[in-house]
């Protein structure tokens, strides 16, 4: 067992930021939780999955919804309702235990991202629990269904879910990931596009080899060799590159950023245009929530489930979707697959044809 310092955390957050190829949520969001625990005098504990009990009942908590603001004319919608005081995450998390009438060992992040990692994090903290060091993504990922859970044909009810405005909700007899992504984003869009969801409560015998173990570590790893590159002045994107072994695809600024909020996700497009030694050259974008589709010259690049991943190059800091500007200096970092992701269950949920391709999966290779 590792009781993790501030110092682990963060280099967490930030390699989780950096996995989760734009989505995963807002890192200022996974600090503000972070903070609060310690503030609180709460210990995060994590524990691999060899050292935790098999029977002991493991849950993934998350919040689901698109990661750009709500559009304006919406916000009327909600004027009139209450706002509860108890964060939404750990309303669910209690929620669950009433209803099971058993309390929770740990916790497993959803995915690595800024927000929703911290988010697990954070209910386990909260709640005298341990983290797992596991996840079932390996990056961030935009529906339910993109999971190593889904998979393995592991049952993501009961779920239950809490909204800001004290509403709490629990779904049972849901037949699989793909009719809980629906019902979840349902309630997410009534919920402004924000709604706290805990699925798969399971015991770690049933989730072992369901889940990609040592996720967590692999993240705070990431963390660490970003933070002492940049320390040394070292450029940010070779290093993420290198330790990540995957490569540095393109350099430029930012021409264009488009995006929408539609049904309950961030959907757009980044243009960039080459600079030093890709001037002349463009590459382009695609996002829903995470970066799905990367073209060189219109031709396509990368696809998922490879990671595509976005530096701004001034500061080396990643940059979340849709948060970039136009002139914004960034590297395009494209970073192996999840290995659960490149069989055929796996790119069959979350492959080219999700994404809108008729092409097969193809890694990605330098230019």
């Amino acid at each position: 067992m590792k009781i993790l310092s501030r110092q682990d955390l963060e280099d967490i957050l930030y390699g989780a930021a950096i996995m989760g190829t734009g989505g995963g949520g807002e890192l200022s969001e996974g600090f503000k939780m972070i903070d609060d625990a310690l503030s609180k005098g709460k210990e995060f504990k994590m524990v691999t999955l060899d050292e935790a009990p098999q029977d002991a009942l493991v849950c993934t908590p998350y919040m689901l919804g698109a990661i750009s603001a709500l559009p304006p004319d919406q916000e009327h919608l909600y004027d009139r309702l209450p706002r509860s005081d108890e964060p939404s995450i750990l309303a669910a998390y209690r929620r669950f235990e009433d209803y099971l009438g058993r309390k929770f060992y740990g916790t497993i992040s959803c995915e690595l991202g800024g927000s929703n990692t911290a988010t697990a994090f954070y209910a386990a903290a909260m709640s005298g629990a341990y983290i797992i060091d596991a996840d079932p993504a390996g990056r961030a990922v935009p529906e339910i269904t993109h999971s190593t859970y889904y998979i393995n044909g592991l049952p993501a009810a009961p779920i239950v879910m809490a909204n800001a405005f004290g509403e709490a909700i629990i779904c049972e007899n849901v037949m699989d990931d793909a009719r809980a992504e629906h019902i979840v984003r349902a309630l997410s869009m009534v919920s402004r596009n924000d709604i706290a969801a805990i699925d798969h409560a399971l015991e770690i015998h049933e989730i072992r080899d369901a889940v990609i173990p040592g996720a967590i570590s692999m993240a705070m790893d990431m963390g660490k060799s970003w933070r002492e590159a940049r320390a040394k002045g070292e450029d940010a994107a070779d290093t993420i590159a290198a330790r990540g072994l995957g490569f540095v695809a393109f350099r430029g600024a930012v021409k264009a950023n488009d995006w929408k909020t539609e049904e309950g996700f961030t959907i757009g497009n980044i243009s960039i245009d080459g600079t030093g030694g890709f001037e002349g050259d463009a590459y382009r974008i695609w996002l829903k929530n995470e970066n799905m589709v990367g073209w060189l010259n219109d031709i396509v690049h990368a696809t998922i489930p490879d990671m595509i991943c976005m530096i701004d190059t001034d500061t080396g800091e990643p940059v979340t979707n849709p948060n970039y500007f136009e002139g914004q200096n960034v590297a395009v970092v494209i970073l192996p697959a999840p290995a659960p992701f490149t069989t055929p269950k796996g790119l069959a949920a979350f492959g080219p044809t999700y994404a809108g391709l008729d092409q097969p999966y193809s890694p990605a290779v330098p230019t």
